[in-house]
């Protein structure tokens, strides 16, 4: 009968080390999810601004000039946030990890 406690009591701490990681994850994920619509609408304003800069141009050399800065913005702008989620999803990966540290270090012993 003790062993079945121990079992069942093992899969009490499984299930909670379980719903521990899954919960780190939802909420980076959100954090993710929050930053790429953030992103989103930053992009859009930045080229709906473009755009009108580019029609407003008195001059080709203008034009060019605008266009050019856009792609510049907006590939710098790209790559930044690329960086920064990819470490959100770093950080997610460790976050989610720690509460099996501790399961893993008990066995271990």
């Amino acid at each position: 009968m003790n062993n079945f406690e121990d079992i069942q009591k093992l899969g009490k701490d499984n299930m909670d080390v379980m719903m521990q990681s899954f919960g780190v994850m939802t909420k980076g994920f959100q954090a993710i999810a929050s930053e790429v619509a953030d992103y989103q609408k930053k992009s859009f304003e930045e080229g709906s601004a473009a755009v009108e800069k580019l029609v407003g141009a008195k001059s080709l050399d203008k034009a060019f000039e605008a266009q050019s800065d856009y792609v510049k913005t907006a590939y710098e702008g790209f790559v930044g946030e690329v960086t920064k989620i990819g470490e959100m999803y770093s950080e997610i990966a460790k976050d989610a990890y720690k509460p099996y540290e501790d399961v893993l270090a008990k066995v271990g012993k």
